[in-house]
């Protein structure tokens, strides 16, 4: 649900950083962003023995010791990143952010008239860097203007962490170690001023668990690259209903790149989006504390090939594989939703309400060739539709299996009986509620948190798939339901962690 409490965070120091011609493409009229190449003006120290610390940090990071045992010097990012700034990677060094770490300040809504004053900012982090956080109020903004290129491989991946998780301190139930990973940009949402319908430029929210602004109307706006990262420990509440996700993508615009991309153990939300029209693709979150994937404030974007498993069993009410909403509710800009080859492993256990995907205010959602699936112990149903705006929308499903105790949730305001007439409706095709799972799994492929696995079993393999690019031209077109097509298809393994059995994070 939509918590956009305003936190006003300690003031911050802005540090220039060198900058120079680049080839990188900024949002419409913002200008040249700099190389991003280098080390912070570093050099690439001499080969150190193993388990040696570096003996500095590059220009433009500050020393603030070692972690590890003595095994690692932390490089310290500036509080404002302005100009360009690359982290890469370095005989032993660990790159470390405390409070709020911005990338650039907040250039405004509008692309050709940035904001008085404002800079902008470029964070590029090569493959096989680590950065950790040591509190819940540490966190990296990205501002509205400013891009990051965290860009990784699979087989060296970016990973964000906790600082008790490089002192080797953290264990299966570890959570809420440090804030998390927020983009804002500046693509249309639904928190419009009164009299004005979004999309428009003056339509813009605070990002929830900072003040940061979002949204604008630049549909296209391009906040950078995400690919092959991991945000691990994650997740913070700074104050009642006011959280920091694993990723925050706020008002994020379709020119951004989000795909492989993992949340482990956040004690929130894995993704939460606001708003926008970014398209995410290879996504895995598991161990989420609270939703897995929770869209608010209009975002009109897709994702396709999704992973989302959920903790054993339920700690806290409200907590669903997606949460879907709208609001703020009575706006005719709603949020649209769309994904394609997902599979949903709910909990073990958890109250009704739980439901592995809910939808209220007004979502006019999209599911297609995907796969929800809890254990026969699990008191939660796959799907709660809970709102009488929403089933006006007319929610597509195709192709879409559900194995849970129980399909439906008997909501106080949409019973199961008129959910399951959505869902099983002659427009929406190829759906399937059962009982139970068939899900069986390949060796290696165990999910360890849960007691399923995502491998389709006979019962998923008889569905027909949907041409996903026909109702989304950002879908690839697939042959089968949910995330993973067969044993040999593997896009899930290698980068990430804490999923396949035996991986740890």
């Amino acid at each position: 649900m939509l918590r956009l409490t305003k936190v006003l965070m300690a003031g911050v120091a802005v540090m220039a950083l060198a900058a120079c011609g680049s080839a990188e493409v900024a949002s419409p009229g913002e200008g040249d962003f700099g190389s991003g190449t280098g080390t912070g003006g570093g050099t690439t120290p001499t080969p150190l023995p193993a388990g040696t610390p570096a003996p500095d940090c590059p220009t433009g990071l500050t020393n603030v010791g070692t972690v590890a045992a003595g095994t690692l010097r932390a490089c310290q990012l500036p509080e404002t990143i302005s100009g360009s700034l690359t982290l890469s990677v370095r005989a032993g060094t660990i790159y470390a952010i405390s409070g709020r770490t911005q990338v650039g300040t907040d250039r405004g809504a509008d692309p050709a008239a940035p904001v008085a004053g404002s800079v902008q900012g470029i964070l590029t982090i090569d493959p096989g860097v680590k950065v950790f956080a040591s509190g819940g109020s540490d966190y990296l903004l990205v501002n509205r203007g400013s891009q990051i290129f965290a860009e990784g491989t699979a087989t060296q991946p970016i990973i964000f962490t906790s600082r008790q998780n490089v002192e080797g301190a953290t264990n299966l139930s570890s959570q809420g170690q440090w804030g998390g990973l927020v983009i804002a940009g500046r693509a249309p949402t639904a928190v419009c001023p009164a009299g004005v319908t979004a999309p428009n430029a003056s339509c813009v929210g605070q990002v929830e668990g900072t003040s940061a602004n979002y949204g604008g109307n630049t549909l296209a706006d391009n906040s950078g690259r995400l690919r092959y990262v991991q945000v691990n420990f994650s997740g913070f509440e700074l104050s009642p209903n006011n959280e920091l996700q694993a990723l925050t993508l706020a008002g994020v615009g379709s020119g951004t790149t989000v795909e492989f991309f993992q949340s482990y153990n956040s004690s929130d939300d894995g993704i939460e989006i606001f708003g926008g029209t970014v398209n995410l693709r290879n996504i895995v979150i598991n161990g989420a504390d609270d939703d897995g994937l929770d869209t608010d404030t209009g975002w009109r974007g897709g994702a396709q090939f999704g992973i989302i498993t959920q903790k054993p069993t339920a700690v806290t009410n409200g907590s669903r594989g997606l949460e879907w909403s709208a609001a703020p509710s009575g706006t005719a800009f709603f949020s649209e939703p769309k994904i394609s080859n997902f599979t949903i492993v709910g909990r073990n256990a958890a109250v009704a309400a739980d439901a592995l995907i809910t939808m209220n205010t007004g979502t006019k959602p999209t599911v297609i060739n995907s796969i929800f699936t809890n254990p026969t112990t699990s008191a939660a149903a796959c799907l709660d539709i809970d709102d009488a705006q929403t089933v006006t929308n007319a929610p597509i499903f195709r192709s879409v299996f559900f194995a849970c105790s129980r399909p439906y949730e008997n909501d106080t305001n949409i019973d199961a009986a008129a959910t399951g007439a959505v869902f099983t409706s002659a427009t929406n095709v190829n759906n399937t509620a059962a009982g139970t799972s068939t899900m069986t799994a390949p060796a290696g492929a165990t999910m360890t948190n849960n007691g399923l696995t995502f491998i389709n079993g006979a019962n998923e393999t008889a569905v027909v798939a949907t041409n996903g690019n026909a109702l989304y031209p950002f879908f690839t077109s697939v042959t089968y339901i949910g995330a993973v097509r067969n044993t040999a298809d593997t896009w899930y393994l290698g980068w990430t962690c804490g999923l396949a059995a035996g991986s740890t994070c």
